[in-house]
């Protein structure tokens, strides 16, 4: 099937959800995301800096762009005059550095805290612990230039259905828990991103509110 034909079957399938379609490119041709572009796709998330800021500099600018995989700090400041969202801060010191870049472009910077709920050594995120301290810190308490609008979490990559359930209802379960302690009267304290090719029809079903999906749209790299 075409671009156009893999992004209607998926917005088929989240129709009587609350959940948003971002549209992974990484690797792919200006081509292929103009055919997602004209279809009505706005949201695309990219995985590396270099790769994102020329798709920005040469594709429409009313695309809302997200950085969806793991953040170098040293790469923050390429991204920080327009990137829409970042998905994946893991560390108290990536968010000084996103907040530090984003005061120097004059924008306050939506994030997202990735949060460890794979059963696996490579993927990134914070403890459970971790983004209790993180919140709680005295650096998040001054920061002007950031703002947290919900958490992020990749599922262990198996075939066990049960097990992805499981990790997304526990990614849930902690963003309620973070809404009422923390942001309790903060509406924009609320995005989940959780899902991919493999498993975003689950994730829908356990309350994500944003998805990653690339292979399903664009094909395999």
């Amino acid at each position: 099937m075409s671009i156009t034909e893999n992004i209607e079957e998926i917005k088929l399938k989240l129709k009587n959800t609350n959940t948003k379609l971002i549209a992974v490119s990484k690797t792919k041709s200006k081509e292929d995301i103009l055919e997602a572009y004209n279809c009505g796709q706005r949201f695309f998330g990219e995985n590396h800096v270099q790769e994102l800021v020329e798709k920005y500099e040469n594709l429409p600018k009313d695309i809302e762009w997200h950085i969806v995989g793991h953040l170098q700090s040293n790469k923050v400041k390429y991204i920080a005059p327009f990137i829409s969202l970042i998905h994946s801060v893991d560390s108290l010191k990536l968010l000084i550095e996103i907040n530090k870049q984003a005061a120097k472009n004059s924008r306050v910077i939506n994030c997202l805290l990735q949060i460890y709920i794979a059963d696996e050594d490579t993927k990134f995120g914070l403890g459970y612990d971790e983004v209790v301290e993180l919140l709680r810190s005295e650096e998040f308490a001054a920061m002007q230039n950031v703002k947290i609008v919900g958490l992020m979490g990749m599922a262990t990559n198996t075939d066990k259905e049960v097990q992805i359930r499981t990790e997304f209802k526990e990614l849930a379960v902690l963003f309620a828990g973070i809404k009422a302690s923390f942001f309790r009267k903060v509406d924009d304290f609320k995005e989940i991103s959780m899902g991919m090719s493999s498993d975003y029809e689950i994730a829908a079903q356990e309350g994500s509110t944003m998805i990653r999906v690339g292979s399903t749209i664009f094909g395999n790299r």
